[in-house]
Order: structure tokens, then sequence, then C-alpha cells
């Protein structure tokens, strides 16, 4: 009996574990996940700073307004200034730069006016106005990134402010494709009117490289069991991921449970009540490859790839499980109907209209019709035992979009 949606990704997730450990240049580590905290090596920011052009004054020098003082020099951005604050006086003082002794607070440039070396101010400061305090930020020896954090742009930028030129991050799966059908042909290759190139493996190749997954090989394997055989366990012995297309179900040339079987694997399950999708096969290999049959049409491929293999390669990269199946609650534009027997997936685009975000589903002639998803930008999940959607009603959106 086919296996749920939940319990089929919580079966991979109980199998799948991180790969290993490994530091990187902090360079190359964008999109990796962190295995280490990473810890402020000086408060931050390191010292009183400006948090705008203008001046550092003494408030006790001005408690109304308009008043002059003499200004009695500047000081920039990196500048190691000995200049001091004195009564009377003030320092101009630009974004960043730190705070001279004995000012307590920066007056905005525009509400000043100079005249040589005298600056009128027509505000009356409060103590600290303007001024990034040492530390406010995080104090030395603070965690402040968590293991487990996903590196962007942001985590990057905070690694480099505390000097991880090398940060340590989990590993990521290696990946295989191999694309079964004997009317298979590659891209460049002509075709008579009984084959068809092979979309599959291009196909996957640029999802999983959006998806941050690079460095994927894939292969043609005709409809021979013996040499399907061979290939699985060829690529079982060099990846960690191996992911088939094609042959997966019931037919008399669908020898992939079959090969899988002979090439040493254990099938943890074999179909999945699911629409497009369900023959989907998951064998594990001695627990250090994992292998994803999946059906042959393009929309069954992309379908299950998001739903269950790209969520098992997050997993195996660090990510907390609870983050490796994003999905977005969006509002439906049009009412949806479904048999609603199982758990169907249905391709659909997200339109940004005035009164908000919605998702829109989208019409195809079934999961061999990749063309009908050209405009769409992920599926619609309808839970099992749902047969109508009214619109505006919130669903769970997957994109296929990197998230």
């Amino acid at each position: 009996m086919p296996i749920c949606v939940d319990k089929a990704l919580e079966k991979i997730f109980t199998q799948a574990a991180p790969c290993a450990v490994t530091p990187i240049p902090l360079i190359n580590a964008s999109g990796f996940c962190l295995a280490e905290n990473i810890i402020a090596d000086r408060d931050l920011p390191p010292n009183d700073r400006s948090a705008m052009d203008g001046y550092a004054v003494r408030t006790a020098d001005i408690q109304k307004a308009p008043i002059s003082l003499t200004c009695i020099g500047e000081i920039a951005a990196g500048s190691a200034s000995r200049l001091e604050v004195i009564s009377g006086t003030c320092v101009q003082i630009f974004t960043g730069a730190p705070l001279p002794p004995g000012a307590d607070a920066v007056i905005k440039v525009e509400d000043t006016s100079e005249i040589d070396d005298r600056v009128t101010f027509h505000t009356v400061p409060v103590a600290g106005a303007n001024i990034r305090v040492q530390g406010e930020e995080s104090k030395k020896g603070d965690i402040i990134l968590m293991k487990g954090e996903i590196l962007d742009a942001v985590q990057i930028g905070i690694c480099a402010s505390v000097g991880k030129e090398i940060v340590s991050v989990y590993g990521r799966p290696r990946v295989t494709i191999l694309c079964t059908g004997k009317e298979l042909r590659e891209v460049s290759e002509s075709v008579a009117p009984h084959q068809i190139r092979n979309s599959n493996g291009p196909s996957l190749r640029s999802s999983l490289s959006l998806a941050g997954y690079t460095g994927v090989t894939y292969l043609n394997v005709a409809d021979n069991c013996d040499e399907l055989t061979e290939r699985v366990r060829e690529a079982i012995g060099v990846c960690d991921v191996l992911i088939l297309t094609g042959g997966v179900s019931a037919g008399k040339y669908d020898y992939v449970p079959e090969a899988v079987t002979q090439a040493g694997a254990t099938v943890q399950y074999h179909g999945i009540a699911m629409k497009p999708g369900r023959p989907m096969l998951y064998a594990t290999h001695t627990g250090t490859c994992h292998i994803f049959g999946l059906p042959g049409n393009p929309l069954s491929v992309l379908t299950c790839l998001h739903v269950f293999v790209i969520p098992a390669l997050r997993r195996m990269s660090g990510i907390a499980i609870e983050h490796c199946t994003p999905r977005l609650r969006l509002p439906l534009a049009v009412p949806l109907r479904v048999k609603g027997g199982r758990t169907e997936f249905i391709i659909a685009r997200i339109e940004y209209q005035s009164n908000g975000t919605q998702v829109c589903p989208l019409q195809s002639h079934g999961s061999a019709d990749l063309a009908a998803s050209v405009a769409a930008d992920g599926v619609i999940m309808v839970p099992e035992g749902i047969e109508e959607l009214a619109k505006g009603q919130m669903v769970d959106f997957i994109t296929w979009r990197p998230v």
C-alpha cells in the first residue's frame, strides 16, 4: 500500500544524516550550513562611534540653541585621531568615526551652520544622540551565529567582521542522475518519431544547481536490467544521492526496483499516495547512499525532486529538519477542485496583485506536459481527503525557485 507524503518524508529524514564537517575559506562558503558557533572576537562596535556625519559635542555646552562653538578639527572613519573635545569646542565627525574623548553626543550636519571655524548649532542634543555605543551589537565572546545557520550574505558579512577567514561547514552531498529508457536521446542528437530527447537530466541538474548543488553528472541508461544494475552499483560507490528517472513503475521494462535491489540497496518504500509521482521509490545502501527512483514524466520528476529529494539534500547539508521543507502559505486566486483520494500537487504561478500576493493553478495535459509548467513557479499542495478549495483559501505552495 502506498505510503503517505508525510510518512515518506519522515522516513527520509530518519535515514539522512548530515555530511561530514569540513573547513572552507569564507569566500567560498556562501550557501553552506555552519557546523560551528561563530564567536565575536571583540566588542562590536569596538568603540563608541558616530552614527552619521555631523559634529561631536559636549551636551553641557549646548543647553540652548542657537549657540556657537569652535571647531578644532575633524575625524573620519578609520582615523586614529587624538583630538579631545573640551568646553567651548566641537569636532567635525563622519559616519563610523570613533567618538573623541570628552564628547557625549553627535549633532547631525543638517542642524548646523559653519563660518570659518565657528559652528552654530540650531538644536539642543541629548546625551548619547547619534552615537553607536561600544558593544551595543555584541560583546567579545558572544555567540553571534549559531551552528546550523545557512551562510547567506548577512551571515558571510558577520563572519568577516569577526575575522573568520576559515569556517567549519557541513559538506554537500555528491549527486548522480541516471535517466532510464531506450527511447532517450541527448539534446544534441537527432530523434526519430519513436524517440525523445532527454529533458529530465538537464532539468534536474538545473534545479539542483539553483538549490546550491553543483557538479552533478547524469547518464542515459537503456532499459536493460544488467546494465542498469551495473550503473547503479557504480554510482553507489561514488555518490551520496542517486536519482533515477523512469523505469520505476510496474511495467515489463521497469527495471529500477530490481536493479536497485540487485546492487545491494534496501528499498525503504515504493509507492506514495500522491499525484503526480505515485510510483516513486526510496532506497538506501548501507546508510551512506540514498537512492530516489522517480517516475519518468517531467512534471512527476520536478514534483518529486522538490517535495522529497531537495529536502533530503538540505538535511544532508546540515540544515535542521524543520527548515528542510520550506513552504509558502498563499491564498488561492481561483477556486480549485481535485479528486481528493491522495495528496495532489498542482502546478501554479504566483501572482502579485494590488491587493496582495496569491497563487493561481495552471492547466496541464498530465504529468508529461512539461510545456505547461513554463509559467509555473511551483506546485500547490492539496492534502489527501480535500476535494474543493475556495477562492482566497490559504494553501501550501512549494516553490521551484531558490529559497
